[in-house]
């Protein structure tokens, strides 16, 4: 075994002379075969695999996998309206959401905090605190939360879909009322 943990073979046999492409073509046709099997310096490349997005994109996790939704969803949630509030960077929440969401969320978060800088807004800033996490998973790898929230005197409701993906939840959906 070598450090990579590959098997090197005990046995080794000395490469064939290569053979011009011509040649190998030529062989090949004068035995019925219209495409050579095998050409010294060719690379076989199988085009139908799976596209690189597949391979090294977001890939789905299994529930057995992933850590529990309702803790989770009740720490994303006021992460999520610590950002829109504008108390916190938008950029601390960007790996646990999807494009669509976290451009939401950092839209909300700047218009606020921009309201801040130009004297328009309150300045006072209220503490947020999680009264109620309900969760439920409609299938493999998903789960819907409706968390409520004390934002200040405002009682806020917020709704997160949490999609699996890469061994940790990941919020694909919000809407906050």
């Amino acid at each position: 075994m070598t450090a990579a943990g590959l098997h090197v073979g005990a046995h080794s046999r000395p490469l064939p002379p290569p053979i011009p492409l011509d040649e190998a073509i030529r062989r090949a046709r004068a035995v019925g075969d219209a495409r050579p099997g095998y050409v010294q310096d060719a690379l076989a490349v199988d085009f139908a695999c799976a596209s690189d997005e597949q391979v090294f994109g977001p890939q789905r996790t299994t529930r057995a996998d992933l850590p529990d939704p309702e803790a989770w969803a009740a720490r994303m949630a006021h992460a999520l309206l610590e950002v829109m509030s504008g108390v916190r960077p938008a950029p601390q929440v960007l790996r646990w959401t999807t494009p669509d969401v976290y451009a939401v969320v950092a839209r909300r978060g700047s218009r606020v905090a921009r309201r801040h800088t130009q004297g328009r807004g309150p300045r006072a800033r209220h503490r947020v605190a999680v009264r109620r996490v309900r969760v439920c998973e409609p299938a493999e790898g998903v789960a819907e939360a409706t968390v409520v929230l004390q934002h200040g005197p405002r009682v806020r409701a917020m709704a997160l879909r949490l999609q699996g993906q890469d061994g940790k939840w990941r919020v694909s959906a919000l809407q906050v009322g």
